[in-house]
């Protein structure tokens, strides 16, 4: 199979350029883990996330657990749809929400070692936000990052 010239010169490019494979490598986990993360919400497959929830939320909100976590499930599914269509905005957004669930689980109690792997989250999504570039940036390179 013979590969077009334009295809071989953005892939010599890309595997020229350790920020752009960085970026991409980033922009992609942080598009699917909130994604399915968020999907999981409503099916509770991967593990109950109502345990994860602090009681001080459900005494603050008037709501049961399963109903925030839907809520939080609809905010994941749209934070991985932003980092896939504006990865500089969207990737804030998953940083901010990364640490009110670090906040969240802190105040829980007990789950101090996923409070941790969620700060190494936050970490990579302000990476994520740092190689994104800015979108008159965009405009001017020609392409769509």
């Amino acid at each position: 199979m013979k590969v077009s010239p334009a295809l071989a010169t953005d892939a010599q490019q890309l595997a020229a350029d350790p920020h752009r494979q960085a970026f991409l490598l980033l922009r992609t986990v942080f598009t699917v883990a909130p994604i399915l993360f968020g999907l999981d919400k409503f099916t509770n497959l991967l593990t109950d996330w109502t345990m994860y929830l602090a009681p001080v939320v459900t005494s603050v909100v008037p709501l049961p657990a399963q109903t925030i976590m839907y809520i939080v499930g609809v905010v994941e599914i749209i934070a991985g749809v932003m980092v896939a269509l504006r990865p500089r905005f969207g990737s804030a957004l998953v940083a901010a929400w990364l640490l009110g669930i670090i906040i969240n689980l802190i105040v829980l109690g007990g789950f101090y070692d996923v409070a941790l792997r969620d700060f190494g989250l936050l970490v990579g999504a302000l990476a994520l936000n740092r190689l994104s570039p800015r979108k008159a940036a965009q405009g001017r390179a020609g392409h769509d990052a």
